[in-house]
């Protein structure tokens, strides 16, 4: 089990960094990446994980242009050698960690990349996320995110586009800890009470001068479980914003979201209003491997050196009724009002998910939609 980061003072228990502390088949160590141009043709979404106790890593690339969205999979074996992150032909290289790194995909199925990333502010660390179904914890993760611009190019069927960092901009993060991934497990006994669902918000934005991380889950009731809103200066300075006040705007008959009006706190009691607008949704779960995915799951067993090409016309109406019912990651554009000053415009990641009940939202079950 030893490999290559067993020769640096790195461990945090009495075993070979390979191997995690927790014995939880449901360990993961992932990361996750988001780019687009600012226009609304184009959004890219891609990740590799590691997952220990199944035995398996795996990566995706997801692009979406136009009523086309296309996905990537690649998936295979672990191994030990945590420096050098690779599936096959998809790697990651940490040029300078916390700052700086390239994902290349060689070709696979007709899709090519070779992108780097560099980050416009520090990195955050968010806060630790606990879920508990009955005594049984369901997810416990540490996740740091990041806002950042892009270069380089992506190859799409032999058309190649470049990727000018002036105008491509996205949100990365890094989580690990457990989540449920892979097969499903044998169900044991009915949860008591039953899941009804989750409401989910993740809102990474890069401004001129500022970034800010916006992360909320709220119970059926509209409880908060998780709320975390934060704001990273240029000049390193990190600010909480307080408990934010969300309205979602919805397309009526759905839970497809156009917007959100979100209204927080700076450190000194005045308001900041962040005005949210979708350019291009981009379901993940459908090619994603996220949250109810039909076709790819993270850390499933599909033997040696797998890939895969699938491609969905967002116009079927099996697609657009698999879309709404999942977490939806948006090309996203937003305005920031706060005092007396002019309106500034920011860029990145606008995700959410309304999953069953969610009272404050009017949702009474898993099938009500918007008005």
């Amino acid at each position: 089990m030893l490999g290559p980061m067993d020769e640096f003072p790195l461990h945090q228990v009495p075993q070979p960094i390979a191997q995690p502390e927790s014995s939880d088949r449901n360990f993961y160590d992932r990361s996750y990446f988001n780019a687009h141009d600012r226009s609304g043709d184009i959004f890219l979404i891609t990740g590799v994980g590691y997952y220990p106790n199944l035995g398996v890593k795996d990566a995706f690339m997801l692009l979406r242009r136009g009523h086309e969205q296309t996905a990537v999979h690649l998936s295979d074996a672990i191994d030990q050698d945590r420096l050098n992150q690779h599936v096959l032909g998809y790697r990651v290289e940490v040029q300078e960690p916390l700052h700086r790194l390239r994902i290349v995909l060689d070709d696979t199925e007709g899709i090519a990349a070779d992108l780097t990333w560099n980050g416009l502010f520090d990195v955050v660390q968010e806060q630790r996320h606990l879920l508990r179904a009955g005594n049984r914890v369901t997810l416990d993760a540490q996740r740091f995110a990041q806002l950042g611009s892009w270069s380089g190019h992506l190859v799409i069927d032999g058309q190649e586009i470049t990727v000018d960092p002036s105008t491509w901009i996205g949100s990365r993060d890094r989580s690990w800890g457990i989540r449920p991934i892979g097969e499903a497990e044998p169900a044991g006994r009915p949860a008591n009470p039953p899941f009804e669902g989750m409401w989910w918000l993740y809102v990474p934005m890069a401004f001129d001068d500022f970034s800010i991380v916006i992360i909320i889950q709220e119970e059926p009731s509209g409880f908060r479980s998780l709320n975390d809103c934060t704001r990273i200066w240029k000049d390193g300075r990190v600010e909480q914003l307080g408990w934010p006040r969300i309205k979602i705007h919805y397309t009526s008959g759905t839970r497809i979201p156009t917007g959100a009006s979100i209204d927080a706190t700076a450190l000194d009691g005045s308001p900041v209003h962040f005005e949210v607008e979708s350019k291009l949704p981009v379901p993940i779960h459908v090619g994603g491997g996220y949250g109810g995915d039909s076709d790819w799951i993270h850390g499933m067993w599909k033997g040696d050196k797998f890939t895969e090409r699938l491609t969905y016309d967002m116009t079927d109406p099996a697609i657009i009724g698999r879309a709404g019912f999942g977490v939806i990651d948006h090309v996203g554009r937003a305005v920031c009002t706060e005092g007396p000053g002019l309106p500034v415009e920011g860029w990145g990641l606008f995700e959410h998910g309304a999953l069953g009940r969610h009272d404050p939202s009017g949702f009474k079950d898993w099938l009500t939609v918007a008005d």
